[in-house]
């Protein structure tokens, strides 16, 4: 009888899902769980907390396991080592229950205070993900100026053009976007633009309120616009060619083959009308143009079969004919 109710209990829908990746923050974990166990007492909320300690080396796991022996609402994961955010927050997804799943950082720059209108904005205004944009910022320029340039880009890029801060750690998501989704590699900058390409178009912003950092220091360089490019780059490739790669390495490879061949007709040509009117012709080798030709034929022929082995190797992928399927009547 007692397992039965246990059970009942664990698979009982709660409200809110918090997720809170991290790595290195012990000091501010204790404040951060009773600052989110106070606002969601006072709303009313079912909630649970989940830590994923991303391989800290710090004693971040040791406070976790005491808050989770002082209150069931308290789940922890812990990595065997650094993996980074997005891993982090996958195996959080996973692990989540809420109705509304919200992601925040460790650090105590994001506000547990946004966390009743960002739910609401889920459940009456009916968005699919909600981003939180922390438009009055406290960090240096050469934090604030990266970060404006790759926002504008990721805009341009995803065509998600309301979205003000791609990279906010503050979020708010119906719990089937982060059943459907899959978060890799470092992808949690583009979670909005995975979203909308799995088909949930009903993406907000909310203006949430940016704290200075009162523990440690920040565990991102400037690496991560670098890398935030490339994997945009990624993003809107396999987007847009990850499933008919031919479209793109075909036609690229095409061109190229007919440039270079057009280059070797006209350099031949012009060899053959200089003997057909007695003036002296040098040999079709000495001229760069013919070199030039060749290489554009030979890197045309190259992208188009990188393009029909891509097609071979999709073509037998089991993600090629899964889709999102919302209803069946």
């Amino acid at each position: 009888m007692e397992t039965k109710e246990k059970e009942t209990v664990c698979n009982e829908e709660l409200d809110i899902s918090v997720v809170v990746p991290l790595y290195n923050e012990e000091e501010s974990l204790p404040e951060l769980y009773a600052w989110i166990e106070r606002v969601m007492k006072e709303k009313g909320f079912s909630f649970e907390v989940i830590f994923v300690n991303d391989g800290s080396t710090d004693r971040s796991w040791e406070v976790i396991e005491k808050l989770c022996a002082e209150s069931s609402q308290v789940k922890g994961i812990k990595f065997r080592r650094n993996y980074g955010k997005s891993p982090a927050l996958y195996c959080g997804f996973e692990l989540a229950k809420g109705r509304v799943v919200i992601t925040m950082d460790a650090d105590l720059q994001d506000s547990p205070d946004e966390i009743p209108e960002l739910f609401r904005m889920i459940t009456e205004e009916g968005y699919d993900l909600v981003s939180g944009w922390k438009q009055k910022r406290y960090d240096p320029l050469s934090k604030t100026i990266p970060t404006k340039l790759f926002n504008a880009t990721a805009r341009q890029v995803s065509g998600i053009r309301n979205l003000h801060d791609f990279n906010c750690g503050l979020k708010a998501y119906r719990r089937e976007v982060v059943k459907t989704i899959e978060v890799y590699g470092e992808m949690h900058r583009y979670i909005p633009y995975l979203a909308k390409e799995a088909g949930f178009k009903r993406i907000g912003e909310k203006v949430v309120q940016h704290q200075a950092r009162k523990y440690g220091s920040t565990k991102f360089g400037l690496d991560r616009f670098v890398n935030g490019y490339l994997d945009l780059l990624s993003l809107w490739f396999l987007s847009r060619f990850g499933v008919k790669p031919m479209h793109i390495f075909g036609l690229l490879g095409s061109l190229m083959f007919f440039l270079g061949f057009i280059a070797v007709c006209v350099v031949g040509g012009s060899k053959l009308y200089a003997l057909s009117v007695g003036a002296p012709a040098r040999l079709v080798t000495d001229s760069p143009y013919f070199y030039l030709a060749l290489v554009a034929m030979i890197l045309g022929t190259q992208l188009f079969l990188t393009g029909f082995v891509a097609e071979l190797v999709t073509r037998n992928s089991a993600e090629r004919n899964k889709y999102q399927i919302e209803k069946v009547i």
